[in-house]
């Protein structure tokens, strides 16, 4: 009569040689670990093709208008970062002018005194 194979059916491996089992695998894992490689194997051959295919396509072309508007728009970065940094660098001599005047107050009171 043959042996009925259900999902609780297992097998034990001796891996040290004492004769008792140290790993059971029974076969609903040997059937999940069969689909994973399985699913494995096809993503990795369907990245491959999309690789090959994307190797073989034409490189995007950049238009002279667009090449025109990237730069213009660079250009206009750098003059607003330049004057951001001119109003900072009179923000500082202006702090610094302030500054010598309170220490010039602080010191005709403490002689005052």
């Amino acid at each position: 009569m043959a042996k009925q194979l259900d999902e609780n059916l297992s097998m034990g491996v001796d891996i040290d040689g004492d004769g008792k089992p140290d790993l059971n695998i029974s076969v609903k894992t040997i059937g999940i670990i069969i689909a994973g490689i399985v699913s494995m194997a096809g993503m990795w051959f369907t990245i491959k093709s999309d690789i090959a295919l994307a190797m073989e396509l034409p490189e995007p072309v950049v238009s002279s208008v667009e090449f025109k508007y990237k730069d213009e728009m660079i250009r206009k970065t750098i003059e607003l970062t330049q004057k951001d940094v001119e109003a900072i660098k009179g923000d500082v001599e202006s702090m610094k002018i302030t500054l010598e005047k309170l220490d010039e107050r602080l010191y005709d009171l403490q002689k005052n005194r």
